[in-house]
């Protein structure tokens, strides 16, 4: 038996930032973070696409971005360890959503609000996205929405920056499986590992990602979320594009970005919800590559270098974070469902629920709209922008 004060399921970006927030912010108390993937291998993070934007379809989302943008830049030197910088190469080349006939309008739509809430987002023309993108075939387009603030970083530099300074500050990693979260009628009481060994503690995080439903419905409170695979392919061309580009994503929802020298590219297929690691080329070579190629002809001349695939913890209702207390349990709380957007929405909702342990409340950001309860009372905050 073992006895700590926060107990938090998931070591990745999310669960490293809570730890991380909470002891900066001062909590006093033993934090202890079971991550059953020591090498992070499968972990959801270090197989994300690295994007960071500002671009989306609701307020509260443009404020969580906006946010953990202004950290992302300060992000080497407040993780620094001793005179090790937290460097996460993070690249401001902008975020391009591109437009045509169909979404044009919708675009234009998203920009006003990004406007009112302080984003530098921009409706570009044909000729203005060709002055950023030169080889951009715009024939279909009606123009484009753009931040030159957004970009695209490492995310596994970010996730190992975070676990380096939650070790510094106090916080114990310890590598092994949770099998279950503990409770009695009313309150958390801890975990057990899949080794038998049992930790109490009287909050539980459920940081799980794309394995928190799992968890959460062993112990008699399902949350819809589903575990969505997404696979990102590597490719080089024969001649290279004159300018890097920016993280730009195509009407039909394929995105792509330089990596080096090299692109990767992406597209939210629909698949069977799973736990499912497989990644295949042919999604590139059948459906990809030939929109890639209409978009950009330097594309037409690709080559496949790898692949990989990871695992988004979708929610099915809004996909939009589920974050806070579980109104059903006392103590257990839930920072899953993000559908995507965990890695660039990780400092701010590590600092929203430093507040709310420590102080009952938000203080920052006000996350509320995001807690379970909304649900219930059928308040879904709909994001469209998911890519």
């Amino acid at each position: 038996m073992y006895q700590t004060d926060i107990i938090i399921v998931g070591g990745g970006v999310i669960g490293s930032s809570i730890a991380y927030n909470l002891l900066n912010d001062g909590y006093s108390g033993d934090i202890t973070i079971f991550e059953k993937d020591a090498s992070y291998e499968y972990a959801s993070t270090p197989r994300s696409a690295g994007g960071i934007r500002q671009l989306y379809t609701t307020p509260i989302n443009v404020l969580i971005s906006r946010y953990s943008l202004r950290k992302y830049l300060t992000f080497a030197n407040d993780m620094a360890v001793g005179s090790e910088k937290a460097e996460i190469d993070f690249k401001q080349r902008g975020y391009l959503l591109l437009g045509n006939k169909k979404n044009i309008e919708f675009l234009k739509k998203q920009h006003l609000m990004q406007k009112e809430l302080g984003v530098p987002s921009e409706i570009l023309t044909k000729e203005e996205m060709q002055d950023i993108i030169p080889e951009l075939n715009v024939e279909d387009l009606e123009g484009g929405l753009y931040c030159k603030e957004d970009g695209y970083l490492d995310p596994y530099s970010v996730l190992q920056g975070y676990v380096r300074k939650t070790k510094q500050l106090g916080g114990k990693y310890v590598y092994e499986e949770v099998d279950t979260i503990l409770r009695d009628d009313e309150k958390i009481i801890g975990v057990r590992l899949k080794n038998g060994d049992e930790f109490f503690a009287p909050i539980v995080i459920n940081c799980a990602g794309a394995w928190a439903p799992k968890l959460s419905k062993k112990m008699g409170l399902p949350i819809p979320v589903v575990p969505l695979k997404r696979m990102i392919t590597v490719f080089d061309i024969a001649v290279p594009l004159k300018k890097k580009t920016p993280l730009t994503v195509d009407p039909t929802g394929v995105y792509f970005r330089h990596e080096g020298e090299a692109f990767i590219t992406g597209f939210a297929e629909e698949v069977k919800p799973g736990i499912d690691f497989h990644w295949n080329r042919s999604l590139f070579e059948d459906k990809l590559w030939p929109i890639l190629a209409d978009r950009v002809p330097n594309f037409a001349q690709a080559k496949v270098v790898r692949g990989w695939s990871g695992l988004y913890d979708h929610n099915t209702k809004d996909q939009n974070a589920i974050i806070g207390q579980h109104p059903e349990l006392r103590g257990y709380y839930l920072a899953c469902g993000f559908s995507g957007h965990g890695m660039q929405q990780a400092p701010a909702i590590g600092k929203a629920l430093s507040e709310f342990i420590r102080l009952g409340r938000y203080e920052t950001l006000d996350l509320s709209p995001l807690s379970f309860e909304r649900f219930a009372k059928n308040e879904l905050v709909m994001e469209e922008g998911v890519y």
